[in-house]
C-alpha cells in the first residue's frame, strides 16, 4: 500500500477570520501558523503548499502575557554599520500592530521558497473590518 502524496494544484483550500481580540499573541501564531501550513488536514504532506488562507482582524487587541509588553524586544538591523535597532513589543503594537502579528506568525513558519509561499496566504488586520468578504470566511475559533 502506497502513502498519498497531495499534489498542489488538487489541494482545495478555505477561508478562515481570526478575530484576535484578547488572545495570546504566541498561542495565537503557532495556531495560526498550522493552518497556513495545513496540518489541521488529514492530506497534510510536507513538501506541498496545501494550508489554506487565514485573515487575522483586531491585531491591535492581541495580548502578551507576563511582563512580555515591556521586556521583549523586537531587534533588526537595517544593513549598515552601527544599524541595530530595537523597539519594545508595548511600543510595537501601538505604533504598528499588523506587523508585529505578522512577525510572529512568520518566524513560525518553515524557512525558505516554501514557507514564503505559504505566508502569502496570510492577511492582517488592525481594526475588525478586512476586504476579502468576497471569499466568504468563515470564523475560526482559537483557545
Amino acid at each position: 500500500m502506497n502513502t498519498y502524496m497531495a499534489k498542489g494544484e488538487t489541494v482545495e483550500r478555505s477561508w478562515y477570520v481570526v478575530d484576535a481580540t484578547d488572545l495570546v499573541l504566541g498561542r495565537m501564531s503557532s495556531q495560526v501558523a498550522a493552518i497556513l501550513r495545513g496540518k489541521h488536514k488529514p492530506i497534510f504532506t510536507p513538501h506541498v503548499d496545501c494550508g489554506d488562507h487565514v485573515i487575522i482582524v483586531n491585531a491591535g487587541k492581541v495580548r502578551l502575557t507576563g511582563n512580555k509588553l515591556d521586556q521583549k524586544v523586537h531587534v533588526h538591523h537595517t544593513g549598515y554599520p552601527g544599524g541595530l535597532k530595537s523597539i519594545t513589543y508595548r511600543r510595537l503594537l501601538e505604533k504598528d500592530p499588523c506587523f508585529a502579528v505578522y512577525e510572529a506568525v512568520r518566524r513560525m513558519m518553515p524557512k525558505g521558497p516554501l514557507g514564503r509561499q505559504m505566508l502569502k496566504k496570510l492577511r492582517v488586520y488592525a481594526g475588525p473590518t478586512h476586504k476579502n468578504a468576497a471569499q466568504k470566511p468563515a470564523a475560526l475559533e482559537l483557545k
